[in-house]
């Protein structure tokens, strides 16, 4: 049986929830991902209270099922709640070293990073991949910063051996390089769900960076 640390290796379009740029709605979304063949999921969520996303994410738990990894941002918290697969943190968050302790072994946890020194920090913690931010120039997350470019990927690639999760502005004409210059998987928010067929944005997402890495001709 494969493990949910093992399914890391098997990503390649990462779904990041957002119900303030969502069209249908956060299940929506995840339940036309998942089905489009999305294998890792974060819930991210800044506006709803912590019931709220207890609720809602038991719902996501659900969808994602065997399929799909299951990961909570930031909140530790709501994560043990619903027994999600892990957690996705930022460096101002809690140390990796503590949501280890809490989270335990068998958890998923990653980190986002900026560069590779950064990067390096966050294998040698116990990170199990990085989200490494932002590719291009964004306007999804305000605090973001000036896109770091594709040839800041390779860099990082050489020197961590665990996944990297390239985003930040990426869409369907740019993401082609991102996995050539080294990314494991991508995240593309507003292309996705500001569009008005999640599922189909999904499919080719996944069929580009497959046909990139090789796995579909």
């Amino acid at each position: 049986m494969v493990t949910k640390k093992e399914m890391l290796k098997e990503i390649d379009f990462y779904l990041v929830t957002d119900s303030g740029l969502s069209k249908q709605g956060t299940l929506s979304d995840v339940r036309d991902a998942v089905a489009s063949g999305c294998r890792i999921v974060q819930y991210r969520e800044k506006n709803k209270s912590t019931k709220e996303m207890v609720a809602e994410a038991l719902q996501i738990k659900a969808i994602c099922g065997d399929e799909a990894l299951f990961l909570v941002n930031d909140r530790i918290d709501v994560a043990l709640a619903v027994d999600a697969d892990g957690v996705h943190i930022g460096q101002d968050d809690m140390p990796i070293d503590i949501a280890r302790a809490i989270l335990g072994a068998d958890k998923v946890i990653g980190l986002t990073v900026h560069n590779t020194s950064e990067a390096t920090e966050a294998e040698k913690s116990g990170a199990d991949y990085v989200g490494l931010s932002p590719i291009f120039d964004t306007a999804t997350k305000s605090d973001a910063g000036k896109g770091i470019g594709t040839a800041r990927i390779r860099d990082v690639k050489n020197a961590i051996n665990i996944p990297i999760v390239a985003i930040g502005g990426i869409n369907k004409e740019n993401c082609k390089s991102v996995i050539e210059n080294g990314a494991d998987a991508l995240v593309a928010i507003s292309a996705v769900l500001c569009s008005d067929d999640v599922r189909r944005e999904t499919r080719d997402f996944i069929t580009i960076v497959r046909k990139a890495f090789g796995r579909i001709s």
